[in-house]
């Protein structure tokens, strides 16, 4: 029953964002949308950047399963992208709200996620720090999560699979690269 409560208050959530921004939506306006009382918001969150977070938390877990490996990183990042892409009123305006930081820690802790699985299968066999590896992992999730918020940025124009295909030839062999470096020293 919690879920079944949480992607409801999160549904109202995403309609309410299609009629005005989101620092003008209270837990009471979501409230009512649910039909469900004040304090039943407050069971399952905190405030609305918490029901925010969980939203997206969940969405990226959906769209980074069984797509984290060096084989399927490109698959992994292009989920992202179109998981965005389809919840574009609700990042773009959470995106242009006064808290925007909420869709960049979700886009940094993602994108994490998703690089740290790569570079701990590529340095099987290789002894690397996991300072080092976090360190790798860190690096590459800022140029990534700068190039989607540019993405965001500019209205969700550009073509995300032509993206992914111009950051793979450029990145191409990199990370293996770098863990051969950290192995050096």
């Amino acid at each position: 029953m919690s879920q079944t409560t949480k992607r409801a208050l999160e549904a109202s959530l995403k309609n309410l964002l299609l009629q005005k921004p989101l620092e003008k939506i209270t837990i009471s306006d979501i409230a009512d949308d649910c039909g469900i009382n004040r304090m039943t918001f407050y069971y399952h969150f905190k405030d609305i950047y918490d029901l925010v977070e969980w939203s997206c938390v969940e969405d990226a877990t959906k769209a980074l399963e069984g797509k984290k490996t060096y084989e399927t990183w490109q698959q992994g990042f292009l989920q992202i992208f179109n998981v965005v892409l389809n919840n574009k009123p609700f990042i773009m305006n959470v995106y242009h709200s006064v808290n925007r930081e909420h869709v960049e820690t979700y886009l940094y802790k993602l994108t994490f996620n998703l690089l740290i699985d790569v570079i701990e299968e590529k340095s099987v066999g290789l002894q690397v720090l996991k300072e080092d590896k976090e360190f790798i992992a860190n690096f590459y999730k800022c140029a990534f999560v700068g190039l989607m918020l540019e993405w965001i940025k500019n209205d969700m124009k550009d073509d995300p699979q032509h993206m992914i295909d111009r950051l793979d030839i450029l990145i191409h062999g990199d990370i293996t690269r770098a863990m051969n470096k950290f192995t050096n020293l």
